[in-house]
């Protein structure tokens, strides 16, 4: 389960953030998971858990989760579409010249703190 270490990671992130600014508690995390990045949303809420449930900093804080959409652009005809709907193949000229544009991150889009 990487997500265990993906959550580690956060933390470890945001840590080093904090350490610049005084905080006193972590009331939420929200992170935004690409569609086809492999990550397991159901995975991370569980990772989150068990990983700050003794951290005073952050033991009582909620992850939210957000999705970013997968979309693929073509290299031959240059348009941009749906990955989960079409795959590796432009649905507009059927070249595989293809590049993943974004679905893939993994972000920390907002901390609310006290």
């Amino acid at each position: 389960m990487h997500e265990l270490s993906l959550i580690e990671s956060v933390v470890d992130s945001l840590y080093e953030t904090f350490d610049k600014q005084p905080i006193r508690k972590v009331r939420s995390v929200t992170l935004s998971v690409g569609t086809v990045s492999g990550i397991v949303p159901h995975y991370l809420t569980d990772a989150w858990s068990w990983f700050v449930k003794d951290d005073d900093l952050f033991k009582e804080s909620e992850l939210r989760i957000e999705f970013i959409r997968a979309i693929t652009t073509c290299l031959d005809c240059g348009k941009e579409y749906d990955t989960i709907q079409y795959a590796k193949k432009c649905p507009h000229c059927q070249s595989e010249h293809t590049v993943l544009k974004q679905g893939n991150e993994l972000l920390i889009k907002e901390v609310e703190v006290e």
